[in-house]
């Protein structure tokens, strides 16, 4: 993928951008996404280079909403912890945004990153200014079929990582956990940050497939590849894919997979 290099917010404190308003967001302090493992909005943001012209995005892009633009803006105020009451089954990964509408498409060809069932990961959410909260991240549940819409049945009850007000270094988040070991195939992994600093919860959907012969990391797998569902094991083999820079700064891990996205300081 390529695109614009991500900037130290130093370089760009003077440099305007292009706000996008997204209904039912409200006023906004922080903003991020995962970048790794990459999430649906930044692989379809126009900073996402060629998974941005996938399959997918291009059909999400169709489907409607004008905040492509807007990786980091997927929020929603005042949601004090009831998501399975605020966020819609099938509107998971938009959080019920209709700016984001096309992130929900039922599909099995998402841009994704293959990662090891069971391994440490290092998930790296960019953010641009730091705020406390804490992170959850929850995994699809076996059996999980990425044709049908995302609803909140197919995950698991409860994250299999929570992270509390984690430092923000070289522009990101880096959080450490360990995946579930019973998982194989296309997944989605799931985040909730939910800000304590602020009335906003983040909500992303990083699709991933699970493989045993990962390397550690992860490695994104390209687009136009099989696609592979939920639990079919180790299929999929002949992609090529590109290593991926666990634990690094946000910039560093997107250039090691050949993505540079620009940085906006928010207030």
């Amino acid at each position: 993928m390529t695109a614009h290099r991500l900037a130290a917010p130093a370089a760009v404190a003077g440099t305007a951008s292009l706000l996008l308003t997204v209904v039912g967001a409200g006023p906004a302090l922080a903003h991020g996404a995962p970048v790794a493992p990459v999430s649906r909005t930044v692989a379809c943001s126009p900073e996402g280079g060629r998974e941005a012209r996938s399959a997918a995005c291009t059909a999400a892009k169709a489907a409607g909403g004008a905040a492509f633009g807007e990786w980091d803006n997927l929020r929603v105020a005042g949601v004090n912890g009831k998501d399975r009451q605020r966020i819609p089954d099938g509107k998971l990964c938009s959080a019920g945004l209709d700016g984001y509408r096309g992130l929900d498409l039922p599909r099995a060809d998402w841009p994704s990153t293959r990662l090891a069932p069971g391994a440490a990961l290092t998930l790296d959410y960019s953010s641009t200014i730091p705020h406390t909260g804490a992170f959850e991240l929850y995994l699809t549940k076996r059996g999980y079929d990425p044709t049908r819409p995302l609803k909140w049945s197919d995950l698991d009850a409860k994250p299999f990582a929570k992270v509390k007000d984690p430092e923000l270094t070289d522009g990101a988040y880096h959080l450490k956990a360990k995946l579930p070991s019973d998982r194989r195939g296309r997944q989605v992994l799931y985040t909730i940050w939910r800000n304590s600093s602020t009335a906003d919860t983040y909500y992303s959907c990083s699709d991933v497939v699970l493989s045993a012969g990962a390397r550690n990391g992860g490695a994104l797998v390209p687009a136009e590849g099989t696609a592979e569902r939920a639990d079919d094991g180790d299929s999929g083999g002949g992609s090529t894919a590109m290593p991926l820079v666990a634990g690094g700064s946000a910039a560093a891990v997107l250039a090691a997979a050949g993505v540079f996205v620009t940085r906006r300081r928010r207030r």
